[in-house]
């Protein structure tokens, strides 16, 4: 599996396509589940897919929008600083440490739904949509409903979309102020190894029953060079949310990225 993933990611240099699919995709089919990893090199303008159909197929974002969510808020002035204190709202919620007040910067490391709520309201729809347009996010629509769309549908967005997306954030090519770009990409600092700095968000779309979609998306930046990554997979149980970081980590170390 090493010498595969790592044969494609050298095939960047050579191959005239947009694509370089590695298979088999052993990392999700060992743990009995659908998945797809996109790794991009914008600089190259390659990338390396591991399920290519799934790659390019839209799902909802679910918290992965909260990155989107965090630039169209501090670029329009909804929220003036990721620091700023947002209202959660007062009504419970379904993890006790999200039933309180909290700025954004707090709210992106635990995923709380409720604050980002909250942001999308102050964004209202229309400035939602046009500012999707903008960042030509995903299929671009957020519908009617302001605090639910990226959870519930319509809004989509494919893994290949998501990396691309990314990239541009890392690289500060998104049409947004430079500080807003700089704000949001500071907030999504995960972890730091070897000169190399992981940037990170997950997405959890929940089924009935447990599991659903799984999301974990980033970049990694190392000595001015940045790989966007992209992974979603299908999850049959909540437990299996603890695999999304690992795998994308696996899959990362295996191309040489991390």
């Amino acid at each position: 599996m090493r010498s595969i993933l790592v044969m494609a990611f050298a095939a960047l240099l050579l191959a005239p396509a947009s694509a370089v699919t590695a298979e088999p995709a052993d990392l999700f089919a060992a743990r009995g589940v659908a998945g797809t990893f996109v790794l991009y090199d914008p600089e190259m303008e390659k990338l390396v897919v591991v399920n290519e159909e799934r790659a390019r197929k839209r799902f909802v974002p679910a918290s992965t929008f909260k990155v989107a969510n965090s630039l169209i808020a501090l670029e329009t002035g909804a929220v003036k600083s990721v620091d700023e204190v947002l209202p959660y709202g007062g009504e419970p919620q379904p993890f006790e440490k999200w039933e309180r007040d909290m700025s954004m910067r707090e709210a992106i490391a635990m995923s709380n739904v409720a604050i980002y709520q909250e942001v999308a309201r102050r964004i209202g729809l229309e400035r939602m949509r046009t500012m999707l347009a903008e960042l030509d996010y995903g299929n671009r629509d957020p519908g009617t409903v302001i605090d639910r769309f990226w959870l519930d549908g319509p809004l989509a967005i494919s893994a290949v979309e998501e990396a691309e997306f990314l990239a541009r954030l890392a690289r500060s090519e998104l049409p947004l102020a430079t500080e807003t770009q700089a704000a949001v990409r500071e907030i999504m600092l995960l972890e730091e190894k070897d000169g190399k700095r992981l940037y990170g968000k997950t997405g959890w779309a929940f089924a009935e029953g447990g599991g659903g979609l799984g999301w974990f998306v980033g970049w990694v930046e190392h000595e001015g060079e940045v790989h966007a990554f992209a992974l979603n997979l299908d999850m049959t149980e909540d437990k299996q949310a603890e695999w999304r970081i690992p795998l994308a980590k696996e899959f990362l170390k295996e191309l040489g990225a991390w």
